[in-house]
């Protein structure tokens, strides 16, 4: 087998792949022109992967690739979306979202983090060694869904396959963490963040009515004020902390590369998951949402005119959903701290939080071991994923799920995720290439693993 040589061009690649504007969001006005484009350029930039590897359709947006292995053995899914979110038009993006701008070692755009980087780098690694004559161990799965911004249909199609077909695989890797510098606040240094739960989603619509009529003679309670007062007791507070098993094996990992007093307060963090729930809620934060169930409301609407009381009125709640907690739990204890019956509760949508996957285990270690060619000297660290992946279709009858792009990003780069001037560096897409090869590569290493 002839050593593999990453082909150049990632950059220009992944730019064509921004200038398809993949928005899930506004299917209906769009229509499914740069769905159905974005999948003719990936056999076009790809064609040895569409050659060696048959691919699946599940839904009208979700694309299946098999890599017939050599053994039977469970295999490994390598997970990714091309939807990306809206972009509203008056933001002040430095370069047009859909242009993508290949400028200052970097390619800007919507959808350059999440995720048509972490996208282009598993079809890189696939191609480069496709191209060298290799054939995996196992049999390994690309999965890429084309709606995960819009609760991921094509992606809950595409587990019910497995789980039809009776495969339960080895590891399944999806968008998530990231090689991030300084992860907390009190922690130096740089560390690969590794999902290994993600919280639920939960949408709730809350509703009321009321006597409308004439604004210059207001009732006491009307509906716009009952909403009111129903979101303000839904405080920051309204669920207890609680520390998933995750975030003491996070502190104790960032203690042996700190010093001083913050080296003594992460390893008593670490020891003492009662406390550290506490801690990390006073934070607030980033911090606070690792250890709860948060609450946002996000829309209101009642009213008709400025100087009308209307008669009707809603706003809709989103929820986090702590590990360890439920859909039901948290229905009821909002409900309990509105405490007003004339409000009715409606829920929108709403998933189970994730079990916790091992971190001593064979899988985890793999992780490990490729990020160590790609990124040397960075170290996996698990933590618990906030925001939703389409991996968590998966987790129902797969343990070992992990949410990880093999990325750097600053944080200025994760705040223009869903925001303004989206961009990767293109040093950091070859290293994301390396990753996965790596992955593919010591797969076939560790073929003796059940």
């Amino acid at each position: 087998m002839d050593a593999v040589v990453a082909r150049s061009g990632i950059a220009e690649r992944l730019s064509r792949m921004i200038q398809l504007p993949t928005v899930s969001a506004e299917l209906e006005e769009r229509g499914m022109r740069p769905f159905d484009d974005f999948v003719a350029l990936i056999a076009e930039l790809y064609p040895l992967t569409h050659a060696h590897l048959v691919l699946e359709r599940h839904t009208d947006l979700g694309l299946l690739f098999h890599w017939k292995g050599a053994s039977d053995a469970a295999p490994l899914v390598l997970m990714a979306h091309y939807d990306v979110v809206p972009v509203d038009e008056s933001d002040p993006w430095t370069y047009p979202p859909f242009a993508g701008v290949i400028a200052d070692g970097r390619v800007f755009g919507r959808g350059t983090l999440d995720d048509k980087g972490p996208l282009i780098v598993v079809l890189e690694a696939v191609e480069n060694l496709l191209a060298t004559g290799f054939a995996p161990a196992r049999d390994v799965y690309l999965s890429f869904g084309g709606n995960e911004e819009t609760f991921g249909a094509a992606a809950a199609e595409i587990s019910r396959a497995f789980e039809k077909r009776g495969i339960v695989p080895w590891l399944v890797l999806d968008e998530g963490g990231a090689v991030v510098d300084a992860p907390l606040a009190f922690v130096q240094g740089r560390a690969a963040m590794i999902g290994v739960g993600e919280k639920g989603v939960l949408t709730l619509k809350l509703s009321a009515r009321g006597d409308g009529g004439h604004a210059s003679a207001p009732p006491p309670l009307t509906a716009v004020r009952r909403i009111a007062r129903a979101v303000n007791r839904l405080s920051a507070g309204t669920f207890r902390p609680r520390t998933p098993k995750a975030i003491p094996r996070m502190l104790s990992l960032f203690s042996e590369q700190t010093s001083g007093p913050s080296r003594l307060l992460l390893k008593v963090l670490a020891a003492v998951p009662p406390l550290t729930g506490r801690v990390f809620a006073a934070l607030g934060g980033e911090p606070a949402a690792m250890v709860r169930t948060t609450i946002a409301p996000t829309m209101q609407s009642g009213g008709t005119a400025a100087n009308v009381i209307p008669s009707q009125a809603s706003a809709t709640v989103n929820l986090r959903i702590a590990l360890g907690e439920t859909v039901e739990g948290a229905v009821t204890r909002v409900r309990r701290r509105i405490r007003d019956p004339l409000v009715l509760i409606e829920v929108l949508e709403g998933s189970e939080p994730s079990p916790e996957s091992p971190t001593d285990n064979a899988q985890f270690a793999l992780l490990g071991r490729a990020l160590e060619d790609a990124f040397p000297g960075v170290r996996p660290v698990p933590y618990v994923m906030m925001a939703a992946t389409d991996s968590r279709h998966f987790h129902r009858f797969t343990p070992t799920v992990y949410r990880f792009a093999p990325l750097e990003m600053s944080n200025a780069q994760r705040a223009s995720i869903h925001g303004v001037d989206e961009n990767v560096e293109i040093a950091t897409l070859e290293r994301g290439e390396i990753f996965h090869r790596a992955l593919l590569e010591k797969l076939n290493e560790d073929a003796d693993v059940s």
